[in-house]
């Protein structure tokens, strides 16, 4: 029989990856902060880590309290999800921008990037939190809810490594590579959005059918 605690670290991990990103974050990163040193981007890095993993946290924690409050199942949630991850994977594939023009701009100016607008809203996103929500709902002790936590900290520690690694990655990879890898993960991250809605409408429908 599975380890619960090991079953949700790992489910959690493989649940968020895809749909924050981290890959796909490295290049607004170090275009960001082209002009800091070495120095203050690794600091960047290591807050951007951990404010990821306390605002995906803090929504696991508060997720029974968040839909009872709202007066939403799990179905409409995971339908809703399904459609924001959606949105995010099509701006992938068609290669649009994770954050807006204001937001780009915006960040050009600010002397921390590390809250806004990495890690709200371009990597612990709607999408990112609607996967918590949604496992908090599916947790029913407190080794599945450490489950979930171990397996966001294990996001924290792997969006912290690409991001002080990344820059090797992109000199390699180059614009193309890194883009047809987005693209690659966009169609991924797809899939897994048709998915969250069909679980979505069946939960909703299940109560009704014989």
């Amino acid at each position: 029989m599975t380890n619960p605690l090991i079953s949700f670290a790992l489910g959690t991990l493989a649940a968020l990856f895809p749909i924050a990103n981290p890959i796909g974050a490295l290049p607004i990163f170090y275009g960001l902060t082209a002009t800091d040193t070495p120095r203050f981007r690794l600091r960047q890095a290591q807050k951007i880590a951990v404010n990821v993993v306390v605002v995906l946290g803090v929504f696991l924690l508060g997720g029974r309290l968040i839909l009872s409050f709202f007066g939403l199942s799990l179905g409409v949630l995971q339908i809703a999800g399904g459609l924001i991850v959606a949105h995010t994977a099509w701006q992938m594939v068609t290669s649009h921008g994770r954050i807006t023009p204001a937001e780009q701009s915006e960040a050009v100016d600010k002397d921390d990037i590390s809250f806004t607008p990495m890690a709200i809203p371009m990597i612990s996103g709607p999408g990112a939190i609607g996967v918590v929500i949604g496992q908090a709902t599916r947790a029913s002790g407190w080794s599945e809810y450490t489950g979930c936590l171990l397996g966001i900290v294990a996001l924290g520690i792997v969006l912290y490594l690409c991001l002080v690694l990344g820059e090797s990655l992109i000199e390699r990879m180059g614009t193309t590579g890194l883009g047809a890898l987005n693209r690659i993960l966009g169609f991924l991250i797809l899939a897994i959005a048709v998915q969250l809605m069909a679980d979505g409408v069946l939960a909703l429908l299940k109560p009704v059918l014989p």
